[in-house]
């Protein structure tokens, strides 16, 4: 019998998709979660760039920032959630929820980030449909109010 860390275990059955890529950017962990998420296998994403999952115009911006982390070994977004667009397998770009975490190695140094995600595309969806119902009903009233 195979004895699986409680760890792995925690891991492989979160609900949310829980990713971990290494200095250089690659996939070296990717649950189920993320499999569910992105349509990409574990066996597809892991060792892939994190490119696989950023939608191609915002990955200029992610790379910049990721080298600094990287390098100085901080980053602001510590504790933070963040939202961002994200790519499926088929293309499909999706509203990504989530916060990362540095992981260092036993003597320190960075060894890449962790992120525990969240779809978010219907609430998102929802939200913006909301924003302009408000604001058309506010361009409504003011001009009903100015011909007044």
């Amino acid at each position: 019998m195979t004895v699986i860390s409680v760890e792995k275990r925690i891991v492989d059955g979160a609900d949310d998709a829980i990713a971990f890529a290494d200095k250089d950017g690659f996939i070296r962990l990717w649950n189920a979660a993320a499999e569910r998420m992105f349509h990409y296998t574990a066996d597809e994403a892991l060792g892939q760039s994190l490119d696989l999952i950023i939608p191609e115009k915002h990955r200029p911006r992610h790379w910049d920032g990721y080298r600094r982390v990287m390098k100085t070994g901080q980053t602001a977004y510590a504790g933070s959630l963040l939202a961002v667009p994200a790519l499926r397998a088929d293309g499909t770009l999706i509203s990504v929820e989530f916060s990362v975490t540095l992981v260092h190695g036993e003597t320190g140094d960075v060894e890449g980030i962790a992120a525990i995600m969240r779809e978010v595309t219907e609430r998102r969806a929802a939200l913006r449909a909301l924003q302009q119902e408000l604001a058309d009903l506010r361009e409504r009233i003011g001009t009903s109010g100015e011909s007044t």
